[in-house]
């Protein structure tokens, strides 16, 4: 069965895609994990269970992955029926995901929508 979702980064106007540019800042092993989870998101869209992934706020979620002692967040939103948008990564290194982070997505997820057509 093929994927059911697209996966997308999330672009500013300049061009610049920071969860892309995290993703490729790992080292090789993290980043290989990081991207079969991403596939099996594709996979399985907001079906997606815990532990992989789950809802932060709103329409913003997290992606979770475990890479030795890496806590890795990719904060992610769906658009439309088929695209999922990959807005910010960072490693998590609280308890909590801080809430600069999850607005950082918000922000994404606002611009990604005045640009691609949606609501807010």
């Amino acid at each position: 069965m093929g994927a059911r979702w697209t996966v997308e980064f999330y672009r500013t106007i300049r061009g610049e895609e920071p969860a892309k540019r995290f993703l490729e800042s790992l080292q090789v092993k993290p980043r290989a994990k990081a991207a079969r989870w991403l596939a099996l998101l594709e996979q399985k869209g907001p079906d997606l269970p815990r532990p992989y992934a789950d809802t932060l706020d709103g329409p913003i979620h997290e992606l979770r992955v475990a890479s030795g002692r890496l806590a890795i967040r990719l904060l992610y939103f769906f658009h439309d029926t088929r695209i999922i948008v990959v807005a910010h990564g960072f490693l998590k290194k609280t308890r909590t995901i801080p809430e600069q982070d999850i607005q950082l997505a918000h922000r994404a997820r606002r611009d990604w929508l005045a640009r691609h057509g949606g609501k807010t």
